[in-house]
């Protein structure tokens, strides 16, 4: 997909990442393990980038390798600087349980430690269609794929602390209620939109329902944040013509893109939920522009947020990683 830039546009577009926040924290990551989903281009790619620069392993996890190899060698050239870290790459479906344990498996065989995970990937709008276990395409990868991650990575994340799991959603959660009951929508009418705004809810209550069962069993050093990267231009839009109508990715491209922000720019709440000081004692909370911001009344609901978490588990077949052996 060729996304046309202009001259005038891309003065209308620094103007709007001028009115956006950035995150103004300095610390550098020696020493520190990134794993970042969908790190291959747009949003993921600019904060790995950025992570790379401050002295982070980075390893990129993502479904495309060739992409991914691409995004690897631009980042590499993109820094010359001597303070860098490392870039590593993962073969990850998160459409496919299977890929999501396989890739787990194989960063936990190789990694001693994971200081930061990012849940950055995500499909948007796409037609409706089903994952090869059986979920809605959007629950099934956006939620049930990351979520099977986290849990997964969670033990090596918790030896690991002070550690963050930051999980980037979306404001067009507020469009449509999670209706935990009627996870693959069969009940109601389909609506790409719709699908779509349902599992950016499920990826703020998953991540608020994480901070309230680590707090309850006293695992204090270990935060969950979820987040709105603003609207951004990315290829996220790629699925448009077939879901909305022909010539819908021409217009966000072409019109809409005037009024958005840069990828560089998406990516600053993620980076300062990620290592900013400023947010090193706040967890379960929803962040936009850099700051703490409101959330739909649905994934405010704690009780909501918990149902979630005990349906994931039963979907996903795992036990409760909190649960006590005997």
């Amino acid at each position: 997909m060729t996304i046309r830039v202009t001259a005038v546009e891309v003065t209308v577009r620094k103007k709007m990442d001028y009115l956006s926040s950035w995150c103004k924290s300095t610390k550098t990551l020696d020493g520190y393990t990134v794993v970042l989903t969908g790190g291959s281009t747009g949003i993921g790619k600019e904060t790995a980038l950025d992570l790379y620069k401050r002295g982070a392993r980075v390893i990129l996890a993502c479904r495309d390798m060739a992409k991914t190899e691409k995004a690897k060698e631009d980042i590499l050239k993109e820094t010359n600087d001597e303070h860098k870290g490392s870039i590593a790459i993962e073969k990850l479906d998160l459409s496919s349980l299977q890929s999501v344990r396989e890739c787990a498996s194989r960063i936990l065989a190789t990694e001693a430690k994971i200081d930061i995970l990012i849940n950055n990937a995500g499909i948007m709008m796409a037609p409706k269609g089903m994952t090869e276990d059986g979920y809605e395409i959007h629950i099934g990868t956006n939620h049930f794929g990351h979520a099977l991650l986290t849990l997964l990575l969670l033990p090596r994340i918790i030896e690991s602390a002070p550690a963050r799991i930051v999980t980037v959603a979306s404001f067009a959660h507020i469009l449509s209620n999670l209706d935990i009951d009627d996870i693959n929508i069969e009940k109601t009418f389909y609506l790409p939109m719709k699908a779509y705004s349902r599992s950016k809810a499920a990826n703020i209550m998953f991540s608020r329902a994480l901070h309230i069962k680590l707090r309850e069993n006293n695992i204090q050093n270990v935060n969950t944040y979820s987040l709105h990267p603003g609207t951004v231009s990315t290829e996220a839009v790629r699925h448009l013509d077939k879901s909305l109508f022909s010539g819908a990715t021409w217009i966000v491209n072409n019109v809409i893109s005037w009024f958005i922000r840069s990828p560089r720019s998406g990516a600053q709440t993620t980076i300062y939920c990620a290592i900013d000081d400023a947010c090193a004692n706040e967890s379960g909370l929803y962040y936009d522009n850099c700051g703490v911001s409101r959330t739909y009344w649905q994934c405010s609901d704690d009780a909501a947020a918990l149902k979630l978490w005990h349906l994931t588990l039963e979907k996903l077949d795992l036990q409760d990683p909190f649960k006590t052996k005997d």
